[in-house]
């Protein structure tokens, strides 16, 4: 899929993966729409050719609105979902069971919205033209590796992103017929805003136990899979894991 000259779609796009996926996709030639919270972009520094735009990922109405935008003097042919929280909260501590609260938003956040999205965004890209192979465009999802190993406490968080490798396939196959490719990646430990939260010391621990290379992936080495993804007209329905070969331990 050729990236430049069309217009894209991020989500997450104020800080992380999302920020450095979108600054990639315009330095590749895209025009993007960048989605996310106000107070997130309220604290984003501003990147040239990225549009920002505040949208909750699970409000259909916000999204559509987004998407009207994205998609009105260039073809929309790709769409990132990046947008995500992380809690974490034990199934059963001394405090007492999990929070179904908590436990329900997280699944609306990471998969609720990842689909919303992706549902949303396939619309659109179904009504453009396709290319000379077919083609009419990408989504690109985030799942995590904690969808095969999730930690203590990541009951929540595991179960959305187990939920997103779950629906890459199936929804690949859903839209081959209009010429949509679907395929998530499931990144490892990478040093974005949420985890430098954490301390230098969790950091360089968390650092540690990656068999190789030894150190915390970058934001940009996950947009370099990304654009890579959508320029690779054969990957299709399938959930790359991006983790320097790590499995997660229990704890």
């Amino acid at each position: 899929m050729q990236i430049e000259g069309t217009t894209a779609v991020v989500t997450g796009a104020a800080s992380g993966l999302g920020a450095a996926t979108a600054t990639a996709l315009v330095n590749a030639g895209a025009r993007v729409i960048g989605l996310d919270l106000a107070a997130s972009i309220e604290k984003a520094s501003p990147v040239e050719g990225v549009t920002l735009v505040p949208a909750d990922v699970t409000d259909e109405t916000q999204v559509r609105a987004a998407l009207d935008r994205a998609a009105a003097d260039r073809p929309l042919r790709i769409a990132v979902n990046c947008a995500g929280i992380a809690p974490a909260q034990r199934t059963l501590s001394s405090r007492g069971p999990h929070d179904l609260a908590l436990f329900r938003t997280t699944i609306e956040v990471n998969l609720i919205g990842t689909f919303n999205v992706l549902r949303l965004t396939a619309e659109r890209i179904a009504d453009t033209a396709p290319d000379e192979n077919g083609q009419r465009g990408v989504i690109v999802n985030t799942a995590s590796v904690a969808a095969y190993e999730g930690q203590i406490g990541q009951t929540a968080y595991a179960a959305s992103k187990a939920g997103v490798v779950g629906l890459t396939l199936t929804a690949a196959r859903d839209l081959a017929r209009y010429g949509i490719r679907v395929v998530t990646i499931a990144p490892g430990i990478v040093d974005t805003p949420m985890l430098a939260s954490f301390g230098p010391e969790v950091n360089a621990s968390l650092a540690a136990s990656v068999p190789f290379p030894h150190r915390l992936a970058q934001p940009a080495e996950y947009a370099k899979l990304a654009l890579s993804i959508i320029d690779h007209d054969y990957l299709n329905g399938e959930t790359i894991r991006m983790d320097g070969a790590i499995r997660m331990a229990p704890q």
